[in-house]
């Protein structure tokens, strides 16, 4: 016998299966941790490159010695100092210069420094700065962790309407391939192939200058709320011109390139084989042109929320959104690089976060994914 039996029936299959789950939960477990170490490195490269491009490559090293200088020089002009020979006034300043060097870590190479604040990046251990956080907070971390929710805020929920509302009207358009509708909606797609940030200066002139109906930007305009339905009521109302920015930056490339997919494949032989049985209208696009298009649909949907995070810094500014994109441009202007190289940290964590779950998403819609080798799923 080849296996065991209980009851009559033939354990054996149940074994196979049993150690076919076991392989398939390992092939998942490998795929799953070489996608992780693949992003990671390119996440910890993107950072140290940011560490250096914000302390421009050492060169801002001799703007902060000059400060320590031109201070050290303001306070020597007591009447010891005129006491000195040049001689001496000369050895004593260029003891305090070192001494300034030492006790702002400007004695040691940028080179050297710079793996030091590679590790304090990672783990956010970036001491305090000059700004303040709505607590009253001047570390750096807290000042990030305020910020960090009203980023996701709007960009989770811009990109969540990307994709349910552009997948929806794309399932339309294909339906009316051909018709005014759909000639309009492809020739209407080039006006808008302009970033979020770009469509969000159209949106303030029309509906905060011309309209008055909605705000220029900000969080909760030049009063705080008292009670909580107010407050959700304003911070809405102040989410909806940044939200629509970057809905109109992604959307109809979106509608456009999955309409592009629905029409490809709504000429398959399953689907002409569906529709001689009688099958139509929705149920048709749902079980035999979009099930088999979604991993397509998701890849499309990953390089747009990409294109979104890229643009945070800029489409924030514009409205005056107080989110970390806000939160880099005040940062550079007032050379705070701790906070910089924070934002820009949370930045790319949040980045690498997104590719990973979009890839862990698409073997998940595509179970024709292999994971890590020649085996079945």
């Amino acid at each position: 016998m080849d296996g065991e039996t209980i009851g009559g029936q033939d354990t054996a299959p149940e074994r196979g299966g049993g150690r076919e789950w076991i392989r398939a939960l390992l092939r998942a477990l490998r795929y799953l941790g070489v996608r992780i170490v693949v992003v990671t490195l390119t996440v910890l490269i993107g950072i140290y490159a940011a560490i250096w491009v914000t302390n421009l490559g050492g060169a801002g090293d001799e703007s902060r010695r000059s400060d320590i200088r031109a201070m050290i020089v303001m306070g020597s002009r007591g009447p010891h100092w005129r006491a000195m020979t040049p001689e001496e006034r000369e050895r004593v300043l260029e003891a305090a210069f070192q001494a300034g060097y030492r006790a702002a870590d400007l004695d040691k190479p940028f080179f050297v420094r710079s793996f030091r604040y590679f590790r304090e990046a990672l783990t956010f251990s970036l001491g305090e700065s000059s700004f303040r956080s709505l607590s009253g907070s001047n570390r750096v971390i807290d000042i990030l962790l305020e910020s960090l929710p009203l980023t996701l805020l709007i960009f989770g929920f811009a990109n969540l309407i990307t994709f349910l509302v552009g997948l929806a009207v794309s399932l339309a358009l294909s339906r009316r391939y051909g018709t005014l509708l759909d000639r309009a909606a492809t020739l209407l797609v080039p006006l808008f192939a302009a970033p979020p940030w770009f469509h969000g200066l159209f949106l303030i002139v029309i509906f905060a200058i011309l309209l008055k109906v909605l705000p220029f930007g900000g969080l909760l305009g030049s009063s705080i709320p008292e009670t909580r339905l107010a407050y959700a009521l304003t911070v809405a109302k102040h989410m909806i011109l940044p939200v629509t920015a970057t809905v109109l930056g992604t959307l109809p490339f979106a509608a456009y390139t999955n309409r592009a997919l629905f029409l490809i494949h709504s000429s398959d032989d399953h689907v002409e084989l569906a529709k001689a049985k009688g099958l139509r209208g929705n149920r048709l696009q749902r079980r035999y042109i979009l099930r088999p298009v979604l991993p397509a649909v998701v890849t499309n949907f990953a390089f747009l929320a990409l294109v979104a995070w890229e643009a945070v810094i800029i489409t924030e500014a514009v409205f005056n959104w107080p989110g970390l994109g806000g939160l880099v441009l005040d940062a550079i202007r007032a050379y705070e690089v701790s906070v910089v190289i924070g934002a820009v940290t949370m930045l790319a964590y949040l980045l690498g976060l997104t590719v990973l779950f979009l890839d862990i998403l698409y073997v998940i819609v595509d179970p024709r994914v292999k994971l890590g080798g020649g085996a079945k799923t």
